[in-house]
């Protein structure tokens, strides 16, 4: 498992326990040095893990907003607690922290929702964020500029024109 997918995976359990224990904010510290005590077993840098919580606690109520326009027909609070925090950092990777593309914050939630969820939770998390996902990109993904200058030679038909 990579540094990052640990990371997020930490970061969800400390928000569904946080959020499982009525959201006292006093409780935070504790239930992060017991989850990363417990889960983080060979995490090396817990800055990401401790970014990730501290930002959606910080911004939840924007997030829970965007999820009701998504999942218009799940009031957030009838929302599992699992899927419920599972869309919370992924909005929160897709539309605030964007450190990583698009896709690849969709894909760790999909399988963080696969494997602490039930068993429709992987399509329900893909259907909200791919709904946010065709919003922010209705063209599709912008590519990202090339670091280094392609030859001629790699150059496709459409780019020596």
């Amino acid at each position: 498992m990579s540094e990052r997918h640990l990371s997020r995976s930490i970061a969800l359990q400390i928000l569904f326990e946080w959020d499982f224990r009525g959201r006292d904010k006093k409780a935070l510290s504790a239930i992060f040095e017991h989850d990363l005590k417990e889960f983080g077993i060979g995490l090396k840098d817990t800055e990401f893990t401790k970014k990730i919580v501290e930002d959606v606690i910080k911004e939840m109520s924007g997030i829970d907003k965007i999820i009701k326009e998504h999942a218009p027909a799940w009031p957030v609070d009838q929302i599992t607690i699992v899927d419920r925090n599972v869309l919370r950092v992924g909005i929160y990777e897709l539309t605030i922290a964007k450190e990583v593309p698009p896709k690849v914050a969709i894909n760790e939630a999909i399988e963080l929702a696969k494997n602490f969820g039930g068993p429709s939770s992987g399509k329900f998390v893909n259907g909200v964020l791919g709904a946010i996902y065709k919003e922010l990109y209705p063209d599709g993904e912008p590519l990202e500029p090339q670091k280094t200058k392609k030859s001629d030679k790699t150059k496709s038909a459409d780019e020596k024109k």
